[in-house]
Order: C-alpha cells, then structure tokens, then sequence
C-alpha cells in the first residue's frame, strides 16, 4: 500500500526490447514523508546518473486518453534520426503501449505497475537498466495516466510535460493544481477537434498558470502535426548544455 497515495502498488514488471489499527494520524504523516523521503534519494541518483551519460528525461503525465503515446510516437518517427531517442512506457497492465513505440524504431520498456497508480524513482531506475540508453539520449517516460499521484514522485527527470486534451474539461489545472505547479512544459493537444468540442484553450491556459505563473504552453495535434514545430524547437533547447 502506498502511504501517500493509497494505491496498492505491489508488484511491478519490468519487461525489455491499509488499515490503521489504532495507530495516530501523525504515524501516516511519518510514513508519507519517509516514503518521499527514499524517493527523493533514488530520484537524486537518477538525475546524476541521467546528467553524466548527458541523457535528458522528461517525465509526461496526464489523464488517460490525452495522447501521450500518440505524441511520443510522432516525436520517434519525426528526430529519432537526429539523435538517440528512447521511452519507458508507464501503465497497469499490458505492453501495448510500448509495442507501438518500438514500432518507430526506438527502444522502449514497459513497466507494469499492477494496481498502482504512479511511477517512483525505483522503477525508472529498473527500467532504465533493461534499457541501457546511450549516451546523449532524449529519455521519454510515459508516466501512467492520473491527474495526481504522478505529481508527487520526482523520477529524476530534467523537466516535467503536462499533456492536455481539448476533449477534457478546461478546468483541470484548478481541479489538479499540483500537478500543474510542478510542470515545465503544458502541452494542449488534439487541437484538430477544437471545431468539435466546447473547450476554452486560452481558459486552460490561465488556470494552469494560476497553478504555475509564466508556465509555457503550447498548442498542437499529433494527430494532423500541427504545432509540432514548437514543441520540438522546446526538445532541442531542453537538450541544450546548461
């Protein structure tokens, strides 16, 4: 059971190419806390480990269904020739996600969570050794899809991607502020159904940065690749030395 969050995360695969008892409320605290803790600890090792092969993680999160797998196997397809890409693919259950990224020719493991919600320092690191990237990658982890738990277990990732769909509510970012506030990078996508659907994207916009003033955003389609250019201008700068 995790403390933070109170999903039941037992067991997690990694595949290659609570009750109280009478205990006092502050023992919970102690718990979530320490448990951050050993995370924070482990994400700190990720992110030396990531910065002396010059590999750039970006963590993505978002709700179910917002594209995430789309984005990245358009992202693959479209600078996998100009330099080393590969993904660690974050669900529940099944490998599909990461069968359709190695479609693109890069490299990606799936880390099955079982009945957890999130991924941790610990299996990014699990995972990142059945990968072995080399050198100089741009490391994609597709985090599993929730509006909350993702938000609290830095992975050592260089920046965090917030992925919206047009087709959910604008008001999430009010909804999920933390999510929000810890972003690097918003991402609002399936703009080819704006026609389509009610949803107000400058309103999104102003909510998220209600969350986190001045965070950037930007509008695109994986779909149809309008506004890709930008967002891969964003990679390239990301993976600029500091």
């Amino acid at each position: 059971m995790c403390a933070t969050c109170g999903c039941a995360a037992t067991g997690v695969r990694v595949s290659g190419p609570g009750h109280d008892h009478g205990h006092a409320p502050t023992r919970t605290v102690d718990l979530e806390a320490d448990l951050l803790a050993s995370n924070d600890a482990l994400a700190a090792r990720n992110r030396d480990a990531f910065a002396a092969a010059g590999i750039v993680a970006l963590n993505l999160m978002s709700s179910p269904g917002s594209g995430k797998t789309t984005l990245l196997e358009r992202t693959a397809r479209d600078l996998s020739a100009h330099r080393p890409i590969a993904v660690l693919e974050g669900d529940q259950e099944t490998h599909l996600d990461a069968e359709r990224i190695r479609a693109t020719g890069v490299r990606a493991v799936q880390i099955n969570t079982g009945a957890g919600c999130h991924l941790d320092a610990a299996m990014v690191a699990a995972g990142v050794r059945a990968l072995d990237p080399e050198p100089g990658t741009l490391l994609f982890v597709e985090n599993v899809g929730n509006l909350v738990c993702p938000a609290l277990f830095d992975l050592g990732e260089r920046a965090r991607v917030v992925i919206m769909s047009v087709t959910e509510g604008a008001d999430k970012p009010l909804k999920y502020p933390h999510l929000f506030r810890t972003a690097d990078l918003l991402l609002v996508n399936k703009i080819d159904l704006l026609p389509y659907v009610d949803f107000d994207v400058a309103a999104c916009v102003a909510h998220a940065r209600r969350a986190r003033p001045g965070l950037p955003a930007l509008e695109l389609s994986a779909t149809t690749g309008a506004g890709l250019d930008a967002w891969y201008g964003w990679l390239r700068d990301l993976g600029q030395p500091p």
